[in-house]
């Protein structure tokens, strides 16, 4: 280095590992909750347990829930079968009326509206750890869940007949 001149750090990226958290919001409480998978990814194991968690944590008096999420290929009830007993499997399976957003039509999911607000308030950036990850998705959440507001969805089935013609078939 040369008298005079600015030190010079270098940088090494040490990557710490992944985390996968789901989206658990409800609309007309105007609640949300963050998942966090346990494996750091998205596998059908971690979807079971974050319905598992919606059912017998945050909803547990719930006969049924209706249930809107996009198509990733683990959204299904066959992932309940592969993280649970046959019989455990199918009594979570019958709590659920799953609806799916259309190809292409995630805006529609109201739980991607609240992943894109997380991502914009406090993840738009790099988390040291998972353990931090968790610690700020709880405080996003529970910050969000004391003024809680029911979400006033303005978007009528004419609206989506009409935005989504190409998407929907013909009634």
């Amino acid at each position: 280095m040369r008298p005079g001149s600015p030190q010079r750090e270098d940088y090494d990226y040490v990557r710490e590992g992944t985390v996968s958290g789901f989206m658990i919001a409800s609309p007309l409480e105007g609640k949300r909750k963050v998942f966090v998978a346990a494996s750091g990814r998205r596998t059908a194991i971690d979807y079971a347990l974050a319905m598992q968690h919606l059912a017998e944590v945050i909803h547990p008096d719930a006969e049924k829930i209706v249930l809107v999420q996009d198509n990733l290929n683990t959204h299904k009830t066959a992932s309940f079968y592969e993280a649970f007993p046959a019989a455990q499997a199918r009594a979570l399976a019958q709590r659920f009326e799953f609806h799916y957003t259309p190809k292409h039509g995630s805006w529609l999911n109201i739980a991607e509206i609240e992943i894109s607000a997380l991502n914009r308030m406090c993840l738009k950036r790099r988390i040291e750890s998972g353990d931090e990850y968790v610690r700020q998705t709880e405080a996003y959440s529970d910050r969000k869940n004391q003024t809680a507001k029911p979400v006033s969805w303005q978007f009528t089935c004419e609206n989506a007949r009409t935005k989504l013609k190409s998407l929907c078939p013909a009634i």
